[in-house]
C-alpha cells in the first residue's frame, strides 16, 4: 500500500514505486495472461462438446455460445455492482480478494467435469503451420514454382444456411471424400499459397501438406472480418472512459441511493443478460420459421446487425451528450466545480448503452460461433482467440484515435476537442459523431468482404 494521501500539500499523494509497483504490474499482468488462457480456449473447448455433424448438436452449439456471452456478462454484472461497492466502501484490496476467491472456486468445478469431457489433444501450434506456409510458398515464388490447379477443389458456399433437415450439408461420411479432394489439389483461391507444395521437392522448402495450405488459407480468409470488428470494439471502449465521464456529471441517484459511476455498465451487461434468451428462443425459432434454414440467421448476418446497431450507438451518443451540454447551458454550470450534479438523470446515458450492449452481444457471440465453425479444427483456439484479440486492439484504437484528434483540432493554439480539467467544454459530441462516421466506413467495408465470403462447411467437392 502506497503512503497515504495529505489534504492540502502541493503532491497530495505519493505514486506507488519500486518493489510494491512491480508487484502491482506483475499481478494485472497475471491477470490478463490468465483471462487471456481461459478466453482463448474456454469457447472452442465448449463448441467441441457437441456434435457438428448433427442439426441438433450445431444448434446446441450456437446456444452455447449465446450462453457464453450471457455467462461472462453475468460476471461483468457482479463486478460492475458488488465489487464495486465493495472497492469504494472497503479498499481495493478486498475487490481483488472477492475475484481471487471467485476464481479459485471455479477450478474444482471445472475439474468436476473433465470426466465427461471431449478433450481434442493438441497438434502442434497453428502459428508454426501459418510462419511453414508463408515461407514455403514465399522461397517457392523466387525459384519460379507455378502456382495452378487442375484436380479437384473444394465449392464453397455463399451461406451456411441449407434446409432445415439439412441434407445439403455433408454427412460424416462425406468428409473422408473431402479430405481425399483436399489432398489432390490445393483450392484455386489465394492460389499464391499452392506454391507452397506444387514447389516441392524442386526448391528444396520445408516439406508443406495440401490440408497445411488449404487451413492457413482460411484463416487468411477470416481475418478482413476480424478487422472489420475492431471499430466496434473501440465504440466499446467508450463505455468505460468518456461515458462514464459523462454520468459523473449528471445526477445519479435512484431514489436515495446513489449510483458510482464506475458501475455504470450495469446497463449494457442487464440488457445482454435479458437479450440472450430472447434472442436464442424467440429470434432464432422464428427466423428458422421464417427462412426455412437451419441457423435462421448467418454468422455474418448477425455480425453486420452488431455493426449497424454500434453506428446507432455513437449516433445516439451524440445527441445526448448535446441533450446534457445543453442543459448545463441553461443551468448556468457549464463552469461548475466537479461534484455538482447536472439536473438531469444519468439514464439518458443508458440509451447508448443499450444499443452498444445490443450490438455487443450479437458480434461477439457471431464472431465466435463464425471463427470456430470455419476454422479448421487444428486452429479453432486460435480463431476463436480473434476475438478476444480484436477487442484489445478496439481499446488501443480508442486512445489512437483520441490522441489523434486531439493532436488534429488544437493545431494553431486551439483548444482539442478532448482536453481539458471540464468536460463541459469537450467537444465530446463531435468526437461521437466521427466515431459514427468511421463506423460507417468500416461497416462497408464488412459488407465488401462479407458478400464474397464463401462458407466452408457449406461446400461440396466438385471435378
Amino acid at each position: 500500500m502506497p503512503p497515504g494521501c495529505v489534504k492540502g500539500a502541493a503532491m497530495a499523494c505519493e505514486p506507488v514505486s519500486g518493489a510494491k509497483k512491480a508487484m502491482l504490474f506483475a499481478g494485472l499482468y497475471l491477470t490478463a495472461l490468465g483471462i487471456g488462457g481461459i478466453k482463448g480456449s474456454l469457447p472452442s473447448h465448449g463448441a467441441e462438446q457437441f456434435d457438428e455433424h448433427a442439426p441438433r448438436g450445431r444448434k446446441g452449439r450456437s446456444t452455447f455460445f449465446n450462453y457464453f456471452v450471457f455467462c461472462l456478462s453475468c460476471g461483468a454484472l457482479i463486478a460492475v455492482t458488488f465489487a464495486v461497492w465493495v472497492e469504494d466502501n472497503k479498499g481495493w484490496q478486498w475487490g481483488f480478494g472477492i475475484s481471487t476467491i471467485a476464481i479459485l472456486l471455479s477450478i474444482p468445478l471445472f475439474v468436476a467435469g473433465s470426466r465427461l469431457y471431449r478433450n481434442k489433444v493438441p497438434t502442434g501450434s497453428p502459428l508454426t503451420t501459418i510462419a511453414k506456409v508463408v515461407v514455403a510458398a514465399a522461397l517457392a515464388r523466387r525459384c519460379g514454382a507455378q502456382s495452378t490447379s487442375h484436380g479437384a477443389v473444394i465449392d464453397r458456399a455463399p451461406s451456411p444456411t441449407g434446409s432445415t433437415d439439412m441434407k445439403e450439408y455433408r454427412k460424416p461420411e462425406d468428409i473422408c471424400v473431402v479430405a481425399e479432394a483436399v489432398a489432390a489439389e490445393p483450392s484455386r483461391e489465394l492460389a499464391f499459397l499452392n506454391r507452397a507444395v506444387q514447389g516441392q521437392p524442386r526448391c528444396g522448402m520445408v516439406p508443406c501438406t495440401v490440408q497445411e495450405v488449404e487451413d492457413v488459407k482460411i484463416v487468411l480468409m477470416v481475418l478482413p472480418i476480424f478487422f472489420s470488428t475492431i471499430m466496434l470494439n473501440s465504440c466499446l471502449a467508450q463505455l468505460s472512459t468518456f461515458s462514464v465521464e459523462q454520468a459523473a456529471t449528471m445526477d445519479t441517484h435512484i431514489g436515495g441511493l446513489k449510483v458510482p459511476p464506475a458501475s455504470l455498465p450495469v446497463f449494457p451487461v442487464t440488457f445482454i443478460i435479458l437479450l440472450a434468451p430472447v434472442y436464442d428462443h424467440v429470434i432464432i425459432p422464428f427466423a428458422r420459421r421464417a427462412t426455412g434454414t437451419e441457423t435462421g440467421i448467418t454468422h455474418l448476418q448477425r455480425i453486420g446487425t452488431g455493426l449497424v446497431l454500434s453506428i446507432v450507438a455513437m449516433a445516439v451518443a451524440a445527441v445526448v451528450e448535446v441533450k446534457r451540454k445543453n442543459v448545463a447551458a441553461d443551468a448556468g454550470m457549464l463552469d461548475a466545480a466537479a461534484g455538482r450534479p447536472l439536473p438531469i438523470t444519468f439514464f439518458w446515458i443508458a440509451f447508448q448503452y443499450l444499443f452498444l450492449g445490443s450490438a455487443d452481444l450479437f458480434t461477439l457471440a457471431g464472431l465466435l460461433e463464425f471463427f470456430f465453425s470455419e476454422a479448421p479444427a487444428r486452429m479453432r483456439s486460435l480463431a476463436t482467440s480473434l476475438s478476444w484479440a480484436s477487442l484489445a486492439l478496439g481499446y488501443y484504437l480508442s486512445s489512437v484515435l483520441v490522441t489523434v484528434v486531439n493532436a488534429a483540432t488544437g493545431r494553431g493554439g486551439r483548444r482539442p476537442w478532448l482536453h481539458g480539467d471540464n468536460l463541459n467544454h469537450y467537444h465530446l459530441e463531435r468526437f461521437y459523431w466521427v466515431m459514427c462516421v468511421l463506423s460507417s466506413i468500416n461497416y462497408l467495408f464488412f459488407l465488401f468482404w462479407a458478400i464474397r465470403y464463401k462458407y466452408r462447411n457449406a461446400g461440396v467437392i466438385k471435378g
